[in-house]
């Protein structure tokens, strides 16, 4: 597997490329980041080396794995997944990875 240098250019262009997009999937959605900002920081590094190393942002709490020479999430989670729009924001308040959350649960969870 590919080594990605998180102190290169590369990635630290991916990396703010990733930032803008969880900033537009909070703003489509309605939804905010967690309070815990070490969450939402490694949740972002995690979306932008999978970027790199597999062309997608596959939610980085799960495997990739190489199917028939293509790379696909274990449950299919490309950020934003369809379980956290559907099922876990709805219901929990956030998604599994933690990074976007519901106003309200954000709200109560405050540090």
């Amino acid at each position: 597997m590919r080594q990605i240098d998180m102190s290169s250019p590369e990635f630290l262009e991916e990396l703010e490329k990733t930032k803008k997009f969880t900033d537009k999937v909070c703003k489509q959605f309605g939804w905010v980041y967690n309070p815990n900002e070490e969450v939402n920081e490694g949740v972002i590094m995690g979306l932008a080396r999978h970027k790199l190393l597999y062309g997608k942002r596959y939610c980085p709490c799960f495997m990739v794995i190489e199917e028939d020479g293509k790379f696909k999430s274990a449950d299919d989670r490309i950020c934003p997944c369809k379980p956290a729009i559907e099922k876990e924001i709805p219901e929990e308040g956030k998604c599994h990875c933690g990074i976007f959350c519901s106003p309200e649960y954000a709200a109560a969870h405050k540090e």
